[in-house]
């Protein structure tokens, strides 16, 4: 050890670059063959490398960056210098140096581009404090790189953003739906905008939710949609009036359903649709806007409606451009396979702005 010592020495009176790239490997060399060094040497390693790396070239540094990324400890201070060089030297110590902490990594997602926020989107652990900064900078390519990490802690708020984004950002969908950690009514949320495929994979996770965090999940979930909900139609009053005294006289037949959908009598329809499926009016305004058969196949066999009388509803709310009564078999055939459990468990999340809606008339 004296020997490379000397040598060493002897290198750092070399002014050209080879000479002290070469010392630059044996210092690093001698810091990664100690088996454990003292405060006071790792201060002096810091100060000795950071001096030699900050002449060097970007492939040396990249070079060295590889090293100090994988190391079980590092000095912080070059660390913390080489994670705001290029990505192709600062990507090494981002996705893994457990010498940063949590401000340096801010310092790096608030001044840095997208490349260096995904990188510190793939640590194996991200704090929530710092996926908040990412959420807040980060583009959707970005976002989908942290979503897909479990190990990044995101905040109610980062995941209600998260949310929002992936509204009107289709690539972002199966990234959300995906993420074990998402509230379960913010995921519920997405049944709305996502395709088939991943309204199934929302479905069954709603089978495995636990009472006590379904009613949590209802709870956050309230003040969120009620800021969300648009206003009501202007007849919304009188039909209320109209279903309630059609009720007084007697149960509310699928014939007269139907009837009130025939009619074109919608706001009525979307009343009575609501009440019988115990679900909220903006709810069933969305499903029928949009002509979601799959979330009105939800519905229907929460309230336990017959085949047929969802059938109807489809030829009714689809336009003949749909080819509605070509797919009528597999429309039935939909209806069929969802379990009346999964529908009355999706159907929970759903309440939300009737819950809120009690809530602010208590």
């Amino acid at each position: 050890m004296e020997s490379r010592l000397h040598e060493l020495i002897t290198l750092a009176n070399e002014p050209s670059s080879e000479k002290r790239r070469e010392l630059l490997r044996g210092v690093t060399d001698m810091f990664f063959s100690g088996d454990g060094h003292s405060a006071l040497e790792m201060e002096l390693f810091d100060d000795v490398l950071s001096q030699l790396a900050g002449d060097m070239e970007e492939a040396v540094k990249a070079e060295l960056a590889q090293r100090l990324g994988e190391a079980q400890t590092a000095p912080r201070g070059l660390s913390r210098a080489l994670a705001s060089e290029s990505i192709a030297v600062a990507a090494p110590i981002l996705k893994g140096s457990g010498a940063l902490t949590d401000e340096d990594l801010l310092h790096v997602a608030r001044t840095q581009g997208q490349d260096h926020l995904r990188a510190i989107s793939q640590r194996p652990s991200v704090s929530s404090v710092v996926s908040d900064a990412i959420v807040a900078r980060g583009d959707d390519d970005t976002l989908g790189v942290l979503l897909r990490n479990e190990g990044a802690v995101l905040s109610r708020e980062a995941h209600e953003t998260v949310v929002d984004r992936a509204a009107a950002n289709p690539a972002l969908h199966e990234a959300v739906i995906d993420r074990q950690s998402l509230p379960v009514d913010l995921l519920n949320e997405m049944y709305f905008v996502a395709e088939a495929r991943l309204r199934d994979r929302i479905l069954e996770r709603n089978a495995d939710v636990d009472p006590a965090t379904l009613e949590a999940a209802l709870a956050a979930g309230r003040k969120r949609i009620a800021a969300k909900d648009g206003a009501l139609p202007p007849d919304h009053a009188e039909a209320e009036k109209e279903f309630r005294a059609l009720r007084a006289k007697g149960p509310i037949s699928p014939q007269i359903l139907a009837n009130m959908l025939r009619a074109k009598r919608t706001t009525l329809f979307l009343v009575a649709l609501a009440d019988l499926a115990d679900v909220d009016f903006h709810t069933a305004r969305k499903i029928l806007e949009r002509r979601e058969m799959d979330a009105l196949s939800v519905i229907c066999k929460a309230a336990d409606f017959d085949r047929s009388l969802f059938l109807t509803f489809a030829l009714l709310i689809l336009e003949p451009s749909d080819e509605v009564m070509g797919r009528a078999k597999a429309y039935g055939e939909l209806y069929a396979a969802l379990p009346r459990e999964a529908a009355l468990r999706t159907i929970r999340f759903w309440r939300l702005r009737r819950q809120t809606g009690d809530v602010a008339a208590a």
